[in-house]
């Protein structure tokens, strides 16, 4: 998109001042089902104030496993087994999301439970909090993908058909094509 995803604001009538950003309107729908809620920052990225614990990274550019392992170790840290992960570029994601993939997680007792729809959706997933520990070795090996945690332990994959509470933006007009025509970017 070229800037920051977190900070791209959109109008939202439920926003302040009918406008949200990317980050508050994902913290807004996790928190629903989700308690405490953190958020992985580069170091000094600037954000607004959202309910959650705000995290900084290490380091900038190494990608979301440094990042995942970073929020595992905060909440088991905090006493919880199982996290959702998700990234903060999915503006239509829903707690129905969260649920259907939670009841697995604690049924099945797997490491990761990921919704596939064609595809692994590695940032819309329940993750152990214990595998902060695999994530640093993984670190260590030089490895950076999502895809070499699920990968090295026991990954569930639920099987759901494609919809917009899945999917990710990555440029200006993914945003367009995704929100609905009640709100629309606002690219500062």
């Amino acid at each position: 998109m070229g800037r920051d995803k977190a900070t791209v604001a959109i109008d939202d009538p439920a926003g302040p001042s009918g406008q949200t950003t990317l980050l508050e309107r994902v913290v807004s729908i996790v928190s629903r089902r989700c308690s405490p809620v953190f958020v992985i920052a580069a170091p000094g990225q600037a954000l607004p104030a959202v309910d959650a614990t705000v995290l900084r990274d290490e380091a900038r550019g190494v990608g979301p496993l440094l990042a995942t392992g970073h929020g595992l170790r905060a909440a088991a840290d905090a006493g919880i087994e199982h996290a959702f992960v998700c990234a903060v570029d999915m503006p239509e994601l829903t707690t129905e999301i969260i649920d259907t993939l939670a009841g697995p997680a604690q049924r099945l007792g797997v490491d990761v439970v990921l919704p596939w729809d064609g595809r692994d959706h590695y940032l819309a997933g329940i993750y152990r909090t214990g595998l902060h520990g695999v994530v640093d070795r993984l670190i260590d090996s030089g490895q950076r993908s999502m895809r070499a945690l699920v990968d090295s332990v026991d990954t569930q994959r639920i099987v759901m058909a494609e919809q917009a509470a899945l999917t990710n933006v990555n440029t200006e007009a993914d945003l367009s094509a995704l929100i609905p025509p009640k709100f629309s970017q606002r690219i500062q």
